[in-house]
């Protein structure tokens, strides 16, 4: 179940990547290489990042973000490959650090991995409460009906009846 729902995650990232390629930051994502992915990140964590993006940085990078520390991310370009190359369309990595490193790029709003996966187990369990209430209507529409056909039974019956002597 979780190599489906990561699976649906890259192609959820890779749907909004089409989208964001042509939008704000087309310089660095229309065609991208390590370098403008590199300098896109930083351009990203400058401006407020959320402490899950501050750790996919870490865990994906092997360095805090830091704003004096610009020229020590700058020799993190390498880091930066699996990325490229996925948004390229050549490989489909499989580290989860720069699968949401990707997301982060692109901002998908479901990132890191973990939040997308618990809100697809949700949105598992509404369709089957939806066929649960679905079915509970069925049924009392379902009674509805035959106490109807019922009633008209047993006033045919009757007017049977009636008509039989009058």
């Amino acid at each position: 179940m979780q190599n489906n729902t990561l699976q649906q995650y890259k192609n959820a990232i890779r749907k909004k990547y089409e989208t964001e390629k042509e939008g704000k930051y087309f310089d660095y994502l229309y065609q991208p290489s390590r370098g403008k992915l590199r300098d896109l990140c930083w351009l990203i964590f400058e401006n407020n990042p959320t402490k899950e993006d501050l750790n996919v940085f870490s865990n994906l990078l092997g360095l805090d973000f830091d704003h004096t520390k610009k020229n020590k991310f700058k020799e993190k370009k390498d880091k930066f490959r699996p990325i490229e190359t996925f948004f390229k369309g050549e490989t489909d990595p499989s580290n989860i650090d720069a699968i949401n490193m990707v997301a982060i790029l692109v901002d998908f709003e479901l990132r890191p991995f973990k939040k997308f996966y618990e809100n697809s187990k949700t949105e598992e369990i509404k369709p089957a409460k939806r066929i649960e209430k679905a079915k509970i209507v069925f049924e009392k529409k379902n009674s509805e009906t035959r106490e109807k056909l019922e009633k008209k039974k047993k006033r045919n019956f009757f007017l049977d009846f009636k008509s039989m002597f009058f």
